[in-house]
This record gives structure tokens, C-alpha cells and sequence, in this order.
């Protein structure tokens, strides 16, 4: 049966009410301490209960973490079944939702003209080696000026100063609008979003180009137009029901050390110059509840995956037709491997896909091909594939010098090879060659009527029992 969709308008607050009817949201006594504590307690929870936090630190705002820490909770989220979540996110991004615009907006209840943000924020610092306190589940919406076109990003976010951040810009969407600017030597307005709806947070991390809205990506998830406002300080539209929005700008001409930070890779982002956001005004709402992601953790790494899955499907699909699902594994951190399913591919086809995956998103490092008789959501299962099915010489595809990710330890800052690996069953291949066995009826089993737990007395049941 189809999961029940949170109720469009409960924001934040609806899925923490959701989490706790479902026994999946944990309180830990006030007072858990913002250096590691929290991370702490939040990676131990991590995929069975979402963490809420009263006074960490001593700071009057709760936090909460572990929102979306297993792909069932957000297709639950989405109203969906955990089959249709890739397909669901893929319709979104086709059909976007215009936002509404409102000044009701309870982000902006309460206005901080003079920001001091580990004052008015409950910041955590969440790995051994993290420089110190970052903003980690902040929405970070650019407004394009000439044309008023948005982009929504989660970066990682140091708390530089009481007004001041510093950014890491990877070659996305957020950094071509900057750099427009910047040429202009013009600052570029943004705001930073803490704290909102499940659905709003997933459709932050969609690939769809660069003229796209990711808040209107949220309006079809939803299934009705997200209520944004106007910042007070920018033109910068907004989630109306945030919890928390940093209005500022990106400065132009001008970088400062930024890092170490825990990351994805479960690796840490080197401390160099980076970008630097100046905060003009804080605003929320009443009682406010901030939001953090832990770095490395399944939120964090979901978070990405998820809906690169929808989107790497959708564009392998315009031009491969045999495509018939695909993975982004655990093991590969959700970026960097991805495993796609085909169908009846025709000779070379495979290799077709390696090559246009890699084409799609500078993460992609691995490609791994398989037939329609593996799951490519079981990590075994594709591993079997490659054991029984490739050979090296023969369906081995390298690339060598390719754009990859800043944040892979292994490239040369970014720079590296990729490699696909072609494990279908060769086209001309004898029938029975590659017949995977199976039990006939196997499946069909209804073993609560045929078995049960053995007795203490099982010896003696088995052997005088009739045949």
C-alpha cells in the first residue's frame, strides 16, 4: 500500500510529528555538547532514528538531525513506495511547480539586523578534524539578477566570524552565478535556508539545468506550490516555512582559508582559499529548531544519491532506451559508483552507456553495467556480475585525464581517470552459458506453513516422525 505524504504546509515540524507517531525520532537529555557530542549521538542513531537535541550546548534552540537517514523514509515522505521513488523525482524534475509567493511567512517572525551566528545558532562541530562549527543543512538559494532564475545548493558553510562564512563553490550551478557576477566585480545576493520540509531538502539536490528552480522541483513533489517570500535584505525568494533563513551576499573578489571539514568521502576537504558569504540580517521563526547534517553520515550521503539516481535514469533513458534502472552504492559514497541496469543491449551498447554516464556528472569515477537479471540495489549481486561475466581485456573501458571530484582524495584536485565495467552477458553467448540457476517454485514457498521453530526435543521429532 502507497505511504500516506505528510501533509502539504506541516514543514519541518509535520515530519517530526511524523517521526515520533512512527517511534522514529529520539530525545537525548538537555545540554549534549556541540563539539562531537551531537555529532556523536546523531552517527550512532544514524538510519534508525531521526536525533532531537533540548539546549545543546546550553543553547535555547533545539537541534535535529536525521531527517532522511534510509531511502524508505523518503519515499514515505514523497507518499510513495520505495520502488517508485527514483520514477517519482524524475516526474518531479520534469514538471516543476511554479512557487507562490506570501508575505505571511513565519521565517520571518523574528529579525536580527546585528548577526552573531554561534550566538543565535546552535552551530556544531562534527568531526575530529573539522576546522570548527559549520552550517552543514543549509539551503544555499542564488538569485540569478539579469533574469531572476534561482538555484538551491547545500554547501559546506565555516562559521568564519559572527557575520561571516566561508564556502566551498564546486563547479555547479551556485558558482556559474557567481562568477557572472563577479566578473562585474558585483557581489551575488543569496540566503541561506535552515530547517524545512523533507521534500523541500531532497528537491535542493536534483541535477536538472541551470535555468531550473529546485524550489518548484518541491512544489511536484508536493503536489502543490511551495509558499516562498522575499527576504528583507535581497530579492531572494525563500521557503516561507523555514525555520531559519541568513540573508547576505557572495563577495566578489575575495577568498579566505576555508577547511578541514569532514566529507562525503569520509575523507576530509583540505583547508585552502575558498568563497566568503557576508550574512546582513537572520531571520525565523518563533521557537525555532535548526537543522544539521552530519558529514559522511547517511543523511548526508542519501541526501546527494537519491536524486542523482532520478536524474542519471532519466538521461541515460533519452538516449538508451535498454536502460532500465540504476544505483548509486553505499560503498561509492553515493556519488561515485553508479550501477545501471540494461535490457537486451545491443552489441557495444553497454560500453555506450559507461560513456554516457560519465558524460552526465563530473562524480561519476565507476560505471558498472549489468543485465536485467541482477539487482542493482544489492551490492552482491552486482559484485557476481562482475565476477562471471567480465573480463578485462575484453569489457574493461578506462578513461584517463577527466574532470572528476574535488573532494576524491586519489584525483590530482579533481583530476583523474574514470573506468566502466562492462558486466552483461556477451550478445553471442551460448544459452545455457550464462543460465543462472533457480529452484523452481522456490519463491512461491509460504514457509510460515511448512516450517516452524525446532523443539528441544528435535533429534527424536526427526527421526520418528513418518515419512
Amino acid at each position: 500500500m502507497t505511504s500516506t505524504r505528510v501533509p502539504v504546509g506541516a514543514g519541518l515540524r509535520g515530519w517530526l510529528d511524523h517521526l515520533q507517531a512512527t517511534g522514529r525520532l529520539s530525545m537525548t537529555k538537555p545540554g549534549v555538547d556541540l563539539r562531537f557530542g551531537v555529532a556523536g549521538v546523531a552517527n550512532r542513531l544514524d538510519g534508525v532514528s531521526a536525533s532531537l537535541f533540548p539546549a545543546p550546548g546550553g543553547h535555547n534552540v533545539p537541534i535535529v538531525s536525521g531527517l532522511l537517514s534510509q531511502r524508505s523514509w523518503m519515499a514515505e515522505a514523497a507518499g510513495l513506495e520505495q520502488s517508485e521513488l527514483i520514477a517519482g523525482f524524475e516526474n518531479a524534475c520534469r514538471s516543476p511547480v511554479p512557487s507562490e509567493e506570501t508575505s505571511d511567512a513565519t521565517c520571518q517572525q523574528v529579525v536580527h539586523r546585528d548577526v552573531d551566528l554561534e550566538k543565535q545558532l546552535p552551530i556544531p562541530t562534527h568531526n575530529e578534524h573539522d576546522h570548527g562549527a559549520y552550517i552543514t543543512a543549509g539551503l544555499l538559494i542564488a538569485r540569478r539578477p539579469d533574469t531572476g532564475v534561482q538555484n538551491v545548493s547545500i554547501h559546506r558553510l565555516q562559521v568564519s566570524g559572527p557575520d561571516r562564512l566561508g564556502a566551498l563553490l564546486l563547479p555547479r550551478h551556485t558558482l556559474a552565478f557567481f562568477e557572472e557576477q563577479e566578473r562585474e566585480h558585483a557581489d551575488l545576493d543569496i540566503a541561506i535556508v535552515v530547517g524545512v520540509d523533507p521534500l523541500t531538502l531532497m528537491a535542493s539536490q536534483a541535477i536538472v539545468p541551470i535555468d531550473h528552480d529546485e524550489l518548484e522541483i518541491a512544489g511536484a513533489l508536493r503536489g502543490a506550490p511551495l509558499p516562498v517570500t522575499k527576504c528583507i535584505t535581497n530579492d531572494v525568494r525563500v521557503p516561507a516555512e523555514a525555520e531559519f533563513v541568513l540573508e547576505g551576499r557572495l563577495l566578489s573578489r575575495v577568498r579566505e582559508p576555508e577547511g578541514p571539514f569532514g566529507e562525503f568521502p569520509q575523507y576530509y576537504g583540505e583547508r585552502t582559499e575558498r568563497h566568503v558569504i557576508e550574512v546582513d540580517a537572520l531571520t525565523h521563526r518563533e521557537a525555532p529548531i535548526y537543522h544539521t547534517i552530519v558529514g559522511g553520515g547517511l543523511e548526508h550521503l542519501l541526501l546527494g544519491g537519491i536524486p542523482r539516481e532520478a536524474s542519471f535514469l532519466s538521461q541515460l533513458r533519452r538516449s538508451f532506451p535498454c536502460v532500465r534502472d540504476v544505483h548509486l552504492s553505499r560503498g561509492g559514497t553515493c556519488r561515485y559508483h553508479l550501477y545501471v541496469q540494461v535490457e537486451n543491449p545491443k552489441p557495444g551498447e553497454a560500453k555506450n552507456v559507461i560513456l554516457g554516464a560519465f558524460g552526465i556528472h563530473y562524480d561519476i569515477k565507476h560505471v558498472t553495467v549489468v543485465d536485467t537479471d541482477v539487482d542493482v540495489h544489492d551490492p552482491t549481486e552486482v559484485e557476481w556480475a562482475v565476477a562471471t561475466r567480465f573480463q578485462a581485456d575484453r569489457d574493461l573501458v578506462t578513461v584517463a585525464g577527466t574532470q572528476g571530484s574535488k573532494l576524491d582524495p586519489s584525483t590530482d584536485d579533481g583530476l583523474g581517470a574514470k573506468m566502466g565495467l562492462d558486466a552483461t552477458v556477451p550478445t553471442d553467448a551460448p544459452e545455457m552459458r550464462f543460465t543462472r540457476i533457480r529452484v523452481p517454485g522456490e519463491v512461491e514457498i509460504a514457509l510460515e506453513q511448512v516450517t516452524s521453530p525446532a523443539p528441544d526435543d528435535w533429534l527424536e521429532r526427526a527421526t520418528t516422525t513418518n515419512a
